[in-house]
């Protein structure tokens, strides 16, 4: 992600800053999830189906929107 925002102009402190920004939060959303697993099978069995059908809905969408 950092090369194309330095390839449009944006400085290299603030290129700098998004990216360690976006990886405190891939951190802290791994963090949850061992969390979350730990609790059990089901929950992560859950957590699992929710995000596979919310991208299913999603590409459904997509699909209509371009017919």
């Amino acid at each position: 992600m950092a090369v194309p925002m330095k390839n449009g102009g944006m400085k290299k402190s603030r290129v700098i800053f998004y990216v360690i920004l976006s990886g405190i939060t891939t951190g802290v959303g791994a963090l949850v999830g061992a969390i979350v697993g730990q609790i059990s099978e089901i929950v992560i069995a859950l957590c699992l189906s929710f995000a596979a059908r919310s991208n299913v809905i999603y590409c459904i969408r997509r699909i209509n929107t371009r017919i």
